[in-house]
This record gives structure tokens, C-alpha cells and sequence, in this order.
């Protein structure tokens, strides 16, 4: 059995979607589970599209992931002589032609192939024909000969049997008038070139596949064996959209989404092993199969990406949690800020870590720590407007009272003076959590109080209480 060998290979165009990093993600867990080779190819040949930008942003999230590929990667447009070298040996078998149609001609061809109902809309006019000195004129495409009869056959590993009636198939364009490859050229002599022998990409590629498969048999080549994965929708059932969704890798990660959670989110994404929700990576590996992936598409569901997430978070090293809640914190605090109050967040971090499902809530939520004028949400707002005053005034010289400063100490004296006051203790907690981190919810208020201080604390409730 020959080496198992994928490739993802994107077309770099913006950020790394989703729905594409599970198609690497699946590559790449298929050929750990095979001890085969994971390769990463760059479809760059559409020059106004693709920019270095994209390019960028697909090697960031692929290592955010930490899908490792082989060697250097792969970029189309250093292809350019070598498709060309395929599509002259394709002219001298006569399995491609010069097309010197204008579009004129061919938007009557599409206008005619609709009216009768058609699937194909070019009728093949210069598949044997001679131009005249006139049509030499116009710079000529270069089309492949589909097989007019009989059918083309794609057993997919996922799909199943794929039958075409070869009479449906356009003679499709291999060069374009400007000597550039088509998408179903380029993909046809890469993987052949890169002994890709599993191509496991979304559903949406099965038509090209077809194509493709005839263009491997007219060039004599092996043809590599196809995995059509179906796509991810919405919540709604409909394709994932930047309208309603986040759809790019970048996006989740800003939003405090690990690694992690996102692969084993993206694994549970049209493939499953029993009912386990959690999946590790070695387990991953070891059970991962194309014969059990879903030919139904999956729905994007964001809580359950978070839950997942809320797990690893609570699971992973605290350590780690921390260097990346820190590293949120460098962007806007100086670094001497950062190391005069890391020990508060430090003590209040199992907190943090118990209430929050993402990264980017626990940085958020520590940074009354870090500030010593700190703004209120419109929760916070809304809660000191609506609180007694006069009362959280007089608490705050209570508190003066408190010789001991700890936690105990702090919520005893502070069911105390709410009793005595006739409030329960939400009366006072509610408008001492909005004035002192900002917030509506946080961790154990006396916790916060203890770590903050006795003068920190005072502060901050005169600042909103005077």
C-alpha cells in the first residue's frame, strides 16, 4: 500500500473560513491516522484575488490550530510553464482544442442551452474546426474534449457512486485567453505532481470532481481516491454567511475561542465516535475515519462551540489560561501595571476561570484589577441609578470600622450592616460589585474587596456614592 498523502488547498482570498479549516482539520487527522503526510498548496493563480494578506492569515490560523504540514508549501502560480506543458500534451492527443469563441457567441450559446432546458451551455463549435483568418483575431481559450458518450463513474468515499451522463459535460476551459490555468486544470496536475492520493474536500467541489476524473483518464494518470465532505450551515439550515456568522478561524480566537475547543468543535462537525462529545487529540487520530463522516450537512452552533470551550478552559493548565489572559492585557497596560497587580488576579483566577467560556471573558472581567478609574457597563449604570444611595453611602464609613481586613471579617460586617438596615444582602452586594469592578456580575464581591484593599475599596463606592 502506497503512502497516504492529503493536502489542503486553499484559495487565499480572506481569513481562514471555518468550514475550510475543518477541511484541513480532517486532511490532516486522516493522514496522522494513516502515518501517511499532510501538505498545504496555496491555489493562488487568480493574481486579483489572492494577496499576501490572505496568504498570511491561512498560515496564522493553521498554526493557531497547530495543523502541521510537510515541507515548504506549495504555491500555484510557481506551476504556471507546467500546466502549460500538460495542456500541449493534451493538444498533441487531440484531447483538447483551441475555442476562438467570441462572447458574443457565447452568451447566444448559454441564451439557446436555457431555452431547451439544457445543463451544458457550450454546443462544442469548435471542437473540430478550422479558424479562418478573421477569428485568428481573437486570442483563443484552450477547452478539453469531454467524452461525448456513455457516463463518467466517481466512487466517493463519502458521497458514494456519483454517475454523469457524459452528454452534460461542457468541453471546459483549460487555459484562459491570457495563458492562465483554470481551477480544474491546476487541481488536476498538482495532485497528480504531489502524490496526493486521498482529496478530501467540501461537497461543494463534487461537479469539478467529475470533471476531473476525465481529465486524469485522457492524461493516463492514476486517479487519487475522493472524499466530498458536506458543507457547514447556520443555526437556520442556510450557508454560513459573514451577515449573521463569524466565519472566519481569526475571529473565533479574538472571540477567546482555544484551539483546542475549535478543532474538537470542528471534529464533531459531520463526524463522531459513539456519543463523545469531548474528543482528545491522540483519540482523534487514532479513531478518526473517512467511512464515518455524515453526507448531511452540519449546523454552526455556537453555544455548543463555548461549552466546549468552557470545558477545556476549566481543563487545560491554569497556567497556560493565564499567559494567554496576560497577553490580552499587555495591548492595553503597560507591563510594570501588569506586575504591581497580577497577584490580585492570580487570586481571584479560579474565579474567573469557573464563570467564563472564553479567554476574552476572563480578560474583560479582570480588568477592574488593572485600572484605578474604572468606567461602568450600562448594567453597572443601571444598577447604582436604581440602589439606595444614602445607605451604600453610610457603608462605605462603615467599612472604615473593620479593623481586620479579610474576607470573613468583610462579609460578616456586611450581612451585619444590612440587617441592621433592614436590606437583604443583594441590596448591598449588587450596587458594591457595579461600583467597584464596573460590572454587574464578577467573582465572590468580598474576595474582590480583600484583594483590592480597604482604601481601594472605599474609594471606589465614594467615587459613585458621595
Amino acid at each position: 500500500m502506497s503512502e497516504v498523502r492529503t493536502r489542503f488547498a486553499p484559495s487565499p482570498t480572506g481569513s481562514l473560513h471555518i468550514g475550510g479549516a475543518r477541511t484541513a482539520l480532517f486532511n490532516w487527522l486522516y493522514a496522522m491516522n494513516q502515518e501517511g503526510k499532510f501538505y498545504l498548496r496555496i491555489e493562488d493563480t487568480d493574481k486579483l484575488r489572492s494577496t499576501e494578506d490572505a496568504i498570511n492569515a491561512i498560515f496564522v490560523g493553521l498554526k493557531w490550530l497547530e495543523l502541521n504540514w510537510e515541507k515548504e508549501v506549495i504555491f500555484q502560480s510557481q506551476n504556471i510553464q507546467r500546466y502549460k506543458e500538460v495542456v500541449n500534451y493534451l493538444l498533441e492527443k487531440n484531447s483538447a482544442y483551441y475555442c476562438y469563441a467570441s462572447e458574443i457567441e457565447l452568451q447566444e450559446m448559454k441564451r439557446k442551452a436555457r431555452e431547451k432546458g439544457l445543463i451544458k451551455s457550450y454546443n462544442g463549435l469548435w471542437r473540430d474546426r478550422t479558424p479562418t483568418k478573421e477569428e485568428q483575431k481573437i486570442k483563443p481559450v484552450i477547452r478539453f474534449k469531454s467524452p461525448q458518450h456513455g457516463q463518467t463513474i466517481l466512487n466517493d468515499l463519502v458521497q458514494g457512486k456519483v454517475v454523469v451522463n457524459n452528454n452534460q459535460l461542457d468541453d471546459m476551459i483549460l487555459l484562459r485567453s491570457d495563458g492562465t490555468p483554470t481551477y480544474t486544470l491546476s487541481v488536476v496536475v498538482d495532485d497528480f505532481d504531489m502524490n496526493i492520493t486521498h482529496i478530501i474536500r467540501g461537497d461543494d467541489h463534487l461537479n469539478n470532481a467529475v470533471r476531473q476524473v476525465n481529465i486524469f483518464n485522457a492524461l493516463g494518470w492514476e486517479i487519487p481516491n475522493f472524499a466530498h465532505i458536506p458543507l457547514i450551515h447556520d443555526s437556520n439550515g442556510k450557508k454560513l454567511s459573514k451577515r449573521n456568522n463569524a466565519v472566519g478561524v481569526d475571529e473565533y480566537k479574538d472571540m477567546g475561542i482555544l484551539p483546542e475547543a475549535m478543532k474538537n468543535y470542528l471534529l464533531r462537525l459531520g463526524w463522531s465516535h459513539g456519543n463523545d462529545e469531548i474528543i482528545s487529540e491522540n483519540d482523534a487520530i487514532k479513531f478518526f475515519s473517512i467511512e464515518n463522516i455524515r453526507k448531511a450537512a452540519s449546523r454552526f452552533d455556537l453555544k455548543k462551540l463555548k461549552n466546549i470551550n468552557s470545558y477545556y478552559i476549566k481543563n487545560t493548565s491554569q497556567a497556560k489560561i493565564l499567559n494567554l489572559v496576560i497577553n490580552l492585557l499587555k495591548e492595553i497596560y503597560e507591563e510594570e501595571i501588569i506586575q504591581e497587580n497580577l497577584y490580585k488576579l492570580k487570586f481571584i483566577f479560579d474565579d474567573l476561570i469557573e464563570r467564563s467560556d472564553n479567554i476574552k471573558d476572563i480578560f474583560l472581567n479582570s480588568k477592574f484589577l488593572f485600572e484605578k478609574n474604572i468606567d461602568l457597563n450600562k448594567d453597572a449604570t443601571k444598577i447604582i441609578d436604581n440602589s439606595k444611595k444614602d445607605i451604600i453611602k453610610n457603608f462605605a464609613t462603615f467599612l472604615q470600622n473593620i479593623n481586620d481586613w479579610n474576607i470573613d471579617d468583610i462579609e460578616n460586617s456586611t450581612k451585619k450592616f444590612a440587617n441592621n438596615n433592614d436590606l437583604s444582602l443583594k441590596d448591598i452586594a449588587m450596587p458594591l460589585r457595579a461600583c467597584i469592578t464596573g460590572n454587574k456580575n464578577s467573582p465572590n464581591i468580598f474576595k474582590i474587596m480583600f484583594i483590592l484593599g480597604k482604601n481601594n475599596t472605599i474609594k471606589r463606592i465614594k467615587k459613585y456614592f458621595l
